[in-house]
């Protein structure tokens, strides 16, 4: 019964946005301002993008109903050992799961697009694989994932903040203009791959 249910209210969530537009939301958690600043920079991309309506909020104040209600889903945690942060983990492992059914599809996630941002203290300091950590979350949930618009950001979007030539110097929660510049492409991109595939779809989606 569970399981049919948030089939359903996924359903109805997705009819709902593909009326109304598309649905970006952006979760993060940020400790020094670091993330947060890159989080915004997603944000100003994807707003950027006509008829996209776009939430920005801390992992705290996130819900599973947020995440229902999305086409795409943008995290962004700082780098922790190479790892993302537990709490944008936590929120991760609270998303609603449901296993395949007779056709092989399976959850409420199926097919929303997701993408990844991180912030880093050093250059080579584990930010890559906190991306794919995230882009590999997203996978189980049979999610569509997005990298950035070039080679250069692969796996989406980061930031160094400690290391030269990058580090804030005292400015707290300071990024550099290049690493905001990708944050911006990132978002950019996934609103407007959102509306690409509600207008392939005939605006269902």
């Amino acid at each position: 019964m569970t399981k049919r249910i948030l089939i359903v209210y996924g359903l109805l969530i997705s009819l709902l946005s593909s009326l109304c537009g598309q649905n970006v939301l952006i979760v993060y958690y940020s400790v020094r301002g670091h993330t947060a600043a890159m989080a915004e920079a997603v944000a100003a991309g994807a707003r950027s993008v006509p008829g996209v309506s776009v939430r920005l909020l801390p992992v705290d104040q996130a819900t599973n109903e947020d995440v229902l209600a999305a086409d795409a889903i943008i995290l962004g945690s700082p780098v922790y050992n190479a790892n993302v942060a537990p709490p944008i983990q936590r929120f991760i492992n609270s998303w609603p799961f449901v296993e395949p059914d007779s056709s092989g599809k399976s959850g409420p996630l199926r097919d929303k697009l997701g993408a990844a941002f991180v912030t880093a203290g050093g250059i080579s300091a584990g930010e890559e694989l906190a991306q794919l950590n995230i882009l590999h979350s997203m996978l189980i949930f049979n999610m569509i994932v997005v990298g950035g618009p070039s080679w250069y950001q692969a796996f989406g979007a980061s930031g160094i903040t400690g290391e030269e030539p990058f580090a804030d110097k005292g400015r707290e929660g300071a990024v550099h203009p290049s690493f905001l510049a990708k944050g911006k492409a990132l978002g950019k991109r996934v609103a407007e791959l959102a509306k690409r595939l509600q207008q392939a779809e005939g605006g269902s989606y």
